[in-house]
């Protein structure tokens, strides 16, 4: 019998994770909910299991590199092998403060989770997803992380001058580049994923999507076939500029 899969998506108890969760098992992938509440985490499994969905609870938190490093030794040990990672799980802090007025302290802790806790998932997984003959990695980034976007000021982004979370989902896109390079002749592929501006709690619901819709990068990166891209950045519309 074929084995289904296996898709760990992080910070996926709620939000866009959670719709990725939920449209990914949907086609049949066996789903890993990364959280680092237990409990939000098993309920979020329980609710897709109520669906049908074959989905399962990991404990993982971004700023404890012992959380990581079990989580991968679980994910080899109860389901041999890992498909696809989806770096989903970030923070933004500081809200509109000035950049030159934003604490240290929040410039950091917005680092720590998005892009060290994004490589450091990553780097813990990558032994799994290279032994899979179509491994994928998905980086949730944001076009509040294109360069190109924030320079110019007539685009729609160039209003939310975020140091902290902005300059976090840069660092992000170069991880993605850079590591698309290093395996750039195996089959594993790695993209970035603009979800657009979508009702979450990261930014108190008001975005102008919906989570089904901001999902949908996520899903299509993760399903990409064997002569998809890499090292690229992608919305719904297709490339976004670094």
């Amino acid at each position: 019998m074929t084995q289904p899969t296996t898709v760990l998506i992080t910070g996926a108890n709620k939000g866009i994770g959670y719709e990725t969760a939920r449209q990914l098992g949907a086609l049949g992938h066996r789903i890993l909910i990364g959280s680092r509440d237990e409990q939000r985490g098993s309920e979020a499994a329980a609710a897709l299991a109520q669906e049908s969905i074959d989905a399962h609870f990991i404990h993982i938190d971004l700023q404890d590199q012992d959380s990581i490093a079990a989580a991968a030794q679980t994910i080899a040990r109860d389901y041999s092998g890992l498909d696809v990672l989806i770096n989903n799980a970030g923070i933004s802090l500081g809200g509109g403060t000035a950049p030159s007025q934003l604490p240290m302290s929040d410039l950091r802790a917005t680092f720590e989770t998005n892009f060290f806790g994004t490589l450091s998932v990553t780097r813990a997984m990558l032994p799994l997803l290279l032994q899979s003959p179509a491994g994928r990695i998905v980086n949730m980034s944001s076009g509040l992380g294109s360069l190109s976007f924030n320079s110019d000021p007539g685009h729609e982004h160039a209003e939310f001058n975020l140091l902290a979370y902005n300059s976090s989902k840069a660092a992000v896109n170069m991880t993605t580049i850079t590591f698309a390079k290093e395996f750039k002749d195996t089959p594993l592929k790695i993209n970035s994923g603009d979800p657009g501006f979508t009702a979450t709690d990261l930014n108190g619901f008001t975005g102008l999507r919906t989570v089904e819709q901001g999902a949908g990068i996520a899903v299509r990166l993760a399903t990409l076939d064997a002569d998809g891209p890499t090292g690229g950045f992608f919305d719904e519309n297709g490339e976004v500029p670094w």
